[in-house]
């Protein structure tokens, strides 16, 4: 997808996030937007996009470590109910408890028995969330193994890029079947009338972000709520110059130095 006609979209969809937000903060709504998929599909990007139009205050990115080992024997599904969405807020999970049905089955930390246990309290969990109010939206970012060789070269080249690569990546690229196996084992399991999958074609990572986007806005109801009028008085004086006092600024930077 060319870079203007993304830009024009993303621009009008950004309006419409902002119009959800305040739909949300207005009425109390909870948001949960779960975001898993192969690496590279590009969920960063995708939830970067999302909430940079969105008040940090009422819009969270949660993107967990690994647990400790206090986490480790502690109840699943424990460590991420704190960072569920009070009244007014959207939370966007970078990853979330699918980690046990992914990475962590395929790579072996949890063992067999873990994951059964966590297919069959997965579906039960969600439907508690669903219940008690929360908009749950589960999202699957797919992508085909070409162009995901294609990003991870890109990412091993580019320097800026490089600390998104790790030792996980490295040993996942020779199990992409078995990923797909992990996803479809897992999608059995877990995908419910309370809480779907949705799976949304990332090989164009343009395209598949506004397609994820529009399908977000598109499934919440109408949520138009008027912008609050601002009393925006003139100023009673001219506009003043910045003051340091005995402070010295530094001078401005400019490409001709």
């Amino acid at each position: 997808m060319k870079r203007k006609n993304y830009d024009a979209a993303i621009a009008t969809i950004a309006l419409e996030l902002v119009a959800m937000a305040r739909w949300a903060r207005t009425s109390g709504q909870r948001i949960c937007v779960v975001f898993e998929g192969r690496d590279t599909a590009g969920k960063g990007g995708t939830i970067d996009a999302i909430a940079a139009p969105l008040d940090p205050r009422h819009c969270r990115v949660v993107a967990l470590p690994k647990p400790n080992d206090a986490e480790r024997s502690q109840w699943y599904f424990q460590r991420y109910v704190q960072h569920l969405p009070a009244a007014g807020e959207i939370v966007l999970f970078d990853r979330s408890w699918y980690n046990r049905a992914g990475v962590e089955q395929v790579m072996g930390f949890a063992t067999p028995q873990q994951v059964d246990a966590f297919l069959g309290q997965a579906p039960v969990f969600e439907k508690l969330l669903v219940d008690d109010g929360i908009r749950l939206f589960k999202y699957w970012l797919s992508t085909d193994q070409a162009h995901q060789e294609e990003r991870f070269a890109e990412r091993l080249a580019d320097p800026l890029k490089r600390w998104k690569l790790s030792p996980i990546d490295l040993a996942s690229r020779m199990k992409f079947a078995d990923y797909t196996a992990a996803r479809e084992g897992m999608f059995a399991a877990t995908h419910t009338r309370h809480a779907p999958w949705t799976v949304v074609d990332f090989n164009d990572q343009r395209r598949g972000r506004l397609t994820l986007m529009r399908d977000l806005l598109d499934r919440l109801p109408d949520f138009t709520v008027p912008e609050e009028p601002l009393d925006w008085p003139p100023l009673d004086h001219p506009p003043l110059a910045e003051e340091f006092g005995h402070l010295h600024p530094i001078p401005r930077w400019s490409a001709e130095d």
